[in-house]
């Protein structure tokens, strides 16, 4: 099956493709050059710098929308690039109103590209899709709330709903959010996290009985060395430069593990660093760069724990024999399994050179205390949940754990990603959460595992979905298979979304459509008793308030928590559960949060500190929940990740003027390119061996894990600096080449970093 991506996601390029290799510091002055233009291109010229001073503060302020990065204590301009684009983005002065939805039907809107229909600007009141005009037309709130009520009504079992939750949406939402839900009867709740760290919780949980990681900023400020693998830290956590730029400083080792040597793996100059800004003063970013194969990341971590151990017979200190007896279980095993992977194996399957691994290695050994820490580029793999638990192996060898400075730390996305799962959304809950559920909330919550985002797509298309609820975020850009994916939505006899802004997910819609539009972060959320606030938990388990401070971009427009009590209230009409008293004062909310989730007991008063609380982690005071209550080696084989012959692996990745499906424009600064996103990044020499000249194009063929076959054509070839048998390119554009059937076996992830491919110049006729 030949499948092709519809239409265009980024604007349409009015000059043509450029690229520069980037050989300047990380942030500095192109961010302050990139920000200012974004910001006046907003026309917020005067609201975004006030918003400036009022992100990520600890006595008040909002949080940032953007990444889940932690707020660093006493820093007044704790901000980024990219945080700063994302408030001017919410915070524009454009509108979507009933008279814009007049002038376009369905159809003609869904032929624009994504970057043109966000870029229209906030939605402004809520909207329900007629088919008989093909145009959204005005609703009310309550006409909204019953149509969605008697549509849940109407179905023969709750499991036919899903309710799909993206990281932005605060904790005392999520929290009212699932209650819904399981009220209902169902745990469908896919998330984004479905897609992102999935493996991550499931390894840490399997490793160590928790699904976090311990490591905190202050762990990372003291750290000796610091390992960071899969991430394009620059793009998408810009706030880690500060601390990368700090440790480099203070003399601790900085070790970058990416196929694709990024910006933040160079150096940086920190835009709050007045005197390093005004002198144009860089700080190295790195100690050491390593480009493994695509997949590679397990092997190279077999290597640095063989080398450890080789060494135990001239150094017995170089593990922990201690901490390894006293807190950890299967270390002769996975002893003899390092003993027993041969080191040609190690090199050929991380793509390395031994030596590179070895002095890799002994950073690690030399290193008091380390961090290893890691994002999309380990987990969307088929082997991600083995990855993660090689790198928790390689920490136990050396009692990295539960001591500062050292530990496991995943690097998270989205600003509140970790919080919803903390809060409930989870398709797979444990039985000690709801029981806790069903005596505080008085519910008898279901106890089978629900869907998670490839099921639903999956249950859409079989007809067991017939209804879609996505609570923020661009679902059917963000998902994989993206003709699967529009098709099972189009299944669906409603779909509805909580949204600010028009996106492709409105578009692709059931028989019945709304939007539902919500305030932003940085909006005042107004109830009955005052102006109220809300929780997010960053990537290091602190939870903080978030209080907006702007009018609404429309008198219309709904708290998250308002929207979700209206739906319920529908569709639940004799539920004895307070909705309506709960969003009128959310300290009410976080009163029941307390008494369910572990870890949020005194929420009001602890939330209200400074900088807010950090959520125990069990694992870091070395308690550990897992059967043997101790932690656990694993004793995985390593995978063979290594390419057959004349095909690649292909993984895709965001630009850095991009925030998930958001696009900001057809460039990628710190990868050189100009006005271009339809593009393929490969090794020059295996553009050479192919006869593709640069920016020559190609097409690009998908054989998915069923045999099935995907294309894109016409895509442009451009040479980066990147391993043989390797490429790359943005989603969502190339989320067309990942089949609904590539997906981890391990984490059940789609494979976005492990996508089999072919690459040939296009033969001209």
């Amino acid at each position: 099956m030949d499948e092709r991506l519809e239409p265009r996601v980024g604007p349409v390029p009015e000059k043509p493709p450029e690229s520069h290799p980037y050989h300047h510091p990380a942030a500095g002055w192109g961010a302050a050059k990139a920000v200012t233009e974004f910001v006046l291109r907003e026309h917020e010229a005067v609201e975004g710098p006030r918003a400036m001073l009022r992100m990520n503060h600890e006595d008040g302020g909002f949080d940032c929308p953007g990444c889940a990065w932690p707020d660093t204590q006493g820093l007044s301009l704790d901000i980024c690039e990219n945080g700063i684009k994302h408030v001017a983005w919410e915070m524009t002065g454009k509108r979507v109103t009933r008279e814009f939805f007049a002038a376009h039907t369905v159809s003609e809107l869904f032929e624009w590209t994504d970057y043109a229909l966000e870029d229209q600007g906030r939605l402004t009141e809520p909207m329900a899709y007629d088919a008989e005009t093909d145009h959204y037309v005005p609703i009310t709130w309550q006409q909204a709330f019953d149509l969605f009520g008697r549509a849940v009504r109407e179905l023969e079992s709750p499991d036919q709903a899903s309710f799909y939750t993206s990281g932005r949406l605060g904790n005392e939402a999520t929290f009212l959010y699932q209650l819904m839900v399981r009220e209902l009867g169902t745990n469908n709740l896919p998330d984004c996290s479905n897609m992102c760290h999935e493996a991550s919780g499931r390894a840490l949980e399997a490793s160590l009985g928790t699904g976090k990681g311990t490591a905190d900023l202050k762990d990372w400020e003291s750290a000796d060395a610091l390992f960071i693998m899969g991430v394009n830290a620059a793009s998408n956590a810009p706030r880690m430069l500060t601390s990368l730029a700090e440790a480099y400083r203070r003399g601790a080792q900085v070790v970058h593990v990416n196929p694709l040597i990024e910006a933040a793996a160079t150096r940086t100059i920190i835009p709050h660093e007045f005197t390093q800004m005004a002198l144009n003063r860089a700080t190295p970013t790195s100690t050491l760069n390593l480009q493994p194969r695509s997949g590679g990341d397990m092997a190279l971590m077999r290597g640095i724990a063989k080398a450890t151990l080789e060494r135990v017979a001239t150094d017995p200190k170089a593990i922990d024999r201690e901490f390894i007896d006293r807190h950890t279980t299967g270390f002769a095993e996975y002893r003899a399994l390092c003993e027993a992977t041969p080191w040609e194996e190690i090199e050929r399957q991380s793509g390395l050179g031994r030596a590179a691994i070895l002095r890799a290695a002994k950073i690690y050994r030399d290193a008091d205390r380390s961090i290893i820490s890691w994002c999309l580029g380990v987990t969307q793999h088929e082997h991600g949940v083995d990855t993660i638990r090689e790198i928790v192996n390689v920490l136990l060898l050396r009692g990295n754990l539960g001591r500062e400075g050292a530990g496991p730390s995943p690097v998270r996305g989205h600003s509140n990603v970790q919080g919803n799962r903390t809060c409930g959304i989870d398709n797979q809950p444990p039985k000690e959460f709801l029981d806790r559920l069903a005596e505080v909330c008085g519910i008898d919550p279901p106890r089978e595992d629900g869907l998670d985002v490839v099921a639903t797509i999956e249950a859409m298309h079989r007809g067991a979905v017939k209804l879609f609820l996505g609570m923020g975020g661009n679902f059917a850009l963000a998902a994989p298979d993206t003709p699967y994916t529009y098709a099972g939505l189009r299944s669906c006899d409603l779909t509805a979304h909580v949204s600010t802004k028009l996106n492709r997910s409105h578009l692709v819609h059931g028989r019945q459509a709304l939007i539902l539009p919500c305030l932003g972060r940085t909006e005042k959320d107004e109830q009955a008793a005052g102006v109220q606030a809300t929780s997010v938990e960053d990537s290091m388990s602190m939870v903080h308030l978030s209080t907006g401070m702007k009018r609404p971009a429309s008198p219309y427009l709904l708290s998250e928590p308002a929207i979700i009590a209206g739906l319920a209230r529908a569709a639940l009409p004799d539920s004895s559960t307070p909705w309506e008293w709960y969003v009128e004062d959310y300290d009410r909310i976080r009163d029941t949060m307390a008494k369910v989730l572990d870890g949020f007991e005194d929420f009001n008063r602890r939330v209200r500190l400074p900088m807010g609380f950090r959520i125990k982690q069990p694992a870091r005071e070395l308690v550990f929940l897992t059967p043997s209550g101790l932690a656990e080696f694993s004793v995985a084989a390593l995978p063979d990740v290594v390419p057959a012959p004349g095909t690649f692996v292909l993984g895709t990745m965001r630009s850095h003027d991009q925030w998930n499906t958001t696009i900001y424009s057809d460039n990628d600064r710190y990868r050189g390119i100009k006005h271009l996103r339809t593009l393929v990044f490969m090794n020059q020499d295996d553009m050479r061996e192919r006869g593709i000249a640069q920016f020559g194009p190609v097409d690009i063929v998908a054989t998915a894990k069923d045999g099935s076959k995907r294309s894109l054509n016409g895509f442009l070839a451009v040479t980066h600096d990147l391993p043989r048998g390797c490429a790359a390119g943005y989603m969502p554009e190339m989320n067309v080449l990942c089949s609904i059937s590539d997906y981890s076996t391990q984490s059940d992830q789609p494979l976005m970093k492990h996508l089999h491919v072919t690459i040939e110049p296009v033969r001209r006729a």
